[in-house]
């Protein structure tokens, strides 16, 4: 009745769009089960297109990637020195390090493996969320390095995140730019010779080539969204989001819709019942206020999306069970967009993505498969 159809061959041309604003290497962040089109289909469609290295915030999305056979370098930033690191660290996983206790951790469990665990040190340089603060940073290279020479890590990264990027001409961006290159340079002053340095998310990997160094995170851009407030690069959303009528009738004017009645129709109208709810990830909050694709037009949600199903206002359209609606789009014929459904609830489109759920069966489409050492990758 309902799914979520990614088009791969739109990831690997926003990878490849991306690569032609960027000389440096791209990180495919596939976090989230790569922002609810699939990680694992999204990292090899990606890798194929010229990503480099995944991006991932748990050990058990670093582990699944590793699973399906995925071998290129993945970096996992969001553990606490508690866990166990063990697994990740066997599996040649790279790990994001914010604070000294975090690196006793990495550095004890890879001793305990007799091997070397890889790290990149996290700077905080202006987002004030994770990442080691300058008073801080000192005493984290220092402690990285003394482990360096002990042979239980190697820094191959340094690393932090902007906040303002995608704002073409915020100073704050500028300002976080000087900030980490003042803490890389200590780190190397400290002894450190990191592979890696890089800053730049999606938005400063379009618009901000200040921030390239050695590499690029690349996140929602790869899905098709466009990152930077008032600027569109051509990225192609990948995602579908359909369902099929489950059911239509003729109602009359002054006809209240759905929980609370906040709508009523204003003339004879036929309702379409759409079997996909706020637990699907459609948001409540756009009740009233989105719209969906339906037999060649826009029609408007009528009344409150309930958890499992809203109902939509087709006017006079002739309506019949099984016809089509798309939900979000492209945007090609006209359909409604993520970017739409964000305006709609008040959020980003990031969120509106994610929140659908895994009661949506998720389709791959794709015009030619890419095949490296016997694995497809399309």
């Amino acid at each position: 009745m309902s799914e979520a159809c990614v088009e791969l061959d739109a990831i690997g041309g926003n990878v490849e769009l991306i690569a032609r604003h960027t000389d440096a290497e791209i990180m495919a962040v596939v976090k989230a089960n790569g922002f609810a089109h699939g990680s694992v289909q999204t990292a090899r469609a990606a890798v194929a297109h010229g990503a480099t290295w995944l991006g991932v915030t748990s050990c058990a999305e670093a582990l699944a990637l590793r699973r399906a056979g995925l071998t290129v370098p993945v970096l996992c930033w969001l553990t606490a020195p508690g866990q166990d690191f063990g697994e990740v660290i066997a599996a040649g996983v790279d790990l994001a390090v914010s604070s000294v206790p975090h690196l006793r951790a990495v550095a004890a469990e890879a001793d305990r493996l007799g091997t070397r665990a890889m790290v990149h040190l996290k700077a905080d340089t202006g987002l004030s969320r994770n990442g080691a603060t300058p008073e801080d940073w000192p005493e984290l290279v220092a402690a990285a390095r003394r482990r360096e020479r002990a042979g239980t890590l190697r820094v191959r990264g340094v690393w932090s995140h902007l906040a303002h990027a995608d704002q073409p001409a915020h100073p704050g961006v500028g300002d976080q730019v000087r900030r980490f290159e003042r803490l890389v340079g200590q780190a190397r002053s400290a002894g450190l010779d990191p592979d890696l340095v890089h800053l730049a998310n999606s938005a400063a990997a379009l618009a901000h080539p200040e921030t390239h160094y050695g590499l690029v995170r690349a996140g929602i851009a790869i899905y098709g969204v466009e990152p930077v407030l008032g600027r569109t690069f051509g990225l192609r959303p990948a995602m579908t989001l359909r369902a099929r009528v489950v059911l239509a009738k003729r109602v009359a004017a002054d006809t209240g819709v759905s929980y609370g009645h906040r709508y009523t129709t204003t003339d004879q109208a036929t309702l379409a019942l759409v079997p996909l709810g706020y637990a699907d990830g459609v948001p409540r909050s756009a009740s009233t206020l989105g719209a969906v694709w339906l037999n060649g037009e826009r029609r408007p949600i009528a009344g409150s999306i309930a958890m499992d199903q809203f109902v939509v206002d087709a006017g006079h359209a002739h309506v019949e069970i099984g016809d089509e609606v798309v939900v979000f789009g492209p945007g090609d014929l006209g359909e409604p967009t993520v970017l739409d459904w964000a305006r709609w609830s008040g959020t980003i489109p990031h969120e509106i993505l994610t929140g659908i759920g895994d009661r949506v069966p998720r389709s791959y489409l794709r015009t030619a498969a890419t095949t490296v050492g016997g694995r497809d990758r399309g």
